[in-house]
């Protein structure tokens, strides 16, 4: 199953079985059908907190919904260091979590590597393993975007002063002791809060 974010409110994909909890609209999609009128209704009818979209094909069915949308592929992580503590940054009045696009010709994980080292101004990352990726969308230059984000468990050794990457609009980096994220998770977005909470 696919958990989309749309600010805080959810389109899931999935097959006919995964949807038999959901407690709103159903929408059972063929091949052929063009899901772009489904997303536009849903995107400017706040009232809908969410919606699930079945398929016979899981996969078939994202690939037609990645199609409504410009993709992008992004990567980030969850760095803890010794103290066991969490790096977060600040960015336009939110918490969030280092991530940002992957560059052509490089992996995720040396994206997610990279782009930690250059919005935290840290060196040294060992990633620990890969966690669930997850997907939001966003209106931008008149279209519609898909950005998955593929996350990674990370551990910092060292003792470098952190450096908020300022032309990316971060205000602050700081490290948050994992038994008192409160400030994070009372000012982030519903995605990354499930970056947070996974084990």
């Amino acid at each position: 199953m696919y958990k989309v974010f749309f600010k805080d409110r959810l389109i899931f994909l999935g097959d006919k079985s995964e949807s038999l909890n959901f407690h709103g609209m159903v929408y059972a999609w063929m091949e052929g059908d063009s899901l772009e009128g489904l997303i536009l209704q849903f995107d400017e009818d706040e009232q809908m907190e969410a919606i699930f979209i079945v398929g016979e094909d899981q996969e078939q069915l994202f690939e037609h919904f990645k199609s409504c949308f410009k993709y992008i592929e992004a990567a980030g992580g969850k760095v803890f260091n010794s103290d066991k503590q969490v790096l977060a940054i600040y960015r336009l009045e939110k918490w969030d979590l280092p991530k940002g696009k992957v560059e052509k010709g490089e992996s995720v994980e040396e994206a997610a590597v990279r782009e930690v080292e250059e919005e935290c101004g840290i060196s040294d990352l060992k990633i620990l393993k890969e966690l669930n990726s997850t997907y939001h969308t966003y209106w931008m230059k008149g279209r519609f975007v898909l950005k998955r984000t593929y996350w990674y468990e990370m551990a910092y050794n060292g003792s470098e002063k952190l450096v908020p990457q300022t032309e990316e609009d971060i205000q602050e980096v700081k490290w948050l002791s994992s038994d008192n994220l409160d400030v994070l998770k009372s000012n982030t977005y519903t995605s990354i809060l499930e970056v947070i909470n996974e084990n």
